[in-house]
């Protein structure tokens, strides 16, 4: 019997990405304190964020014969060391895509996957290079309504996509889900994809 796969996560480009891998999953959101704690890296808050998603689904659930799987996932964007969320109005979007205008920037992916026994996670990190961006052409992309739930405010799935001059790294890991990153872990813990044939471990 396979075991079962959730994803700690409602974001549809999750979904996507996850289900672009061939494997079926349930969603369950992780309701968890975002916030960054003091002296913490980039580095070291994406991860701990995506180890507490799994960690907090691992909690809620009513474990029987088997425990499922639990994938969990956090993407920030990063600046000089500088986490950039989601922007709360247009002045924060004008600031946010003024420092990425002309500049290269990381974003940073991390994955965990986890069961009551054990828990994994690794980070993804890519290069992106955005071109130059006129105030004008930042206002009007605020206007479109898709900066305002994008970290580090744009999206590069999106209309965003148009400023980003080249990449060095994953794609869909700044879209949010590393998808070769996350095939090998998934196969590792015995759930390859359709086209994988892994040595598996037992969870």
């Amino acid at each position: 019997m396979s075991k079962q796969l959730i994803l700690a996560s409602q974001s549809p480009r999750r979904k996507e990405l996850l289900a672009q891998l061939g494997y079926q999953f349930n969603c369950q959101a992780a309701d968890i304190d975002e916030s960054v704690h003091l002296n913490e890296t980039p580095e070291v808050y994406v991860e701990r964020l995506s180890r507490e998603k799994v960690q907090h689904i691992i909690k809620g659930q009513t474990l029987n014969n088997e425990c499922p799987l639990v994938l969990g996932a956090d993407t920030s964007v990063i600046f000089e060391q500088q986490i950039l969320g989601k922007p709360a109005d247009l002045a924060q979007c004008m600031s946010m895509l003024k420092l990425l205008s002309n500049n290269k920037h990381q974003v940073l992916t991390s994955i965990a996957l986890g069961c009551a026994s054990q828990l994994t996670s690794l980070i993804v990190s890519t290069d992106v290079y955005f071109k130059a961006l006129t105030e004008n052409e930042i206002k009007n992309y605020w206007a479109t309504g898709e900066p305002q739930d994008k970290a580090g405010s744009y999206g590069i799935q999106g209309i965003g996509g148009q400023f980003v001059t080249r990449i060095q790294g994953s794609y869909s890991a700044v879209v949010g889900l590393p998808l070769y990153e996350t095939a090998n872990l998934l196969a590792e813990f015995g759930l390859p994809t359709p086209v994988q044939n892994n040595d598996q471990r037992e969870c």
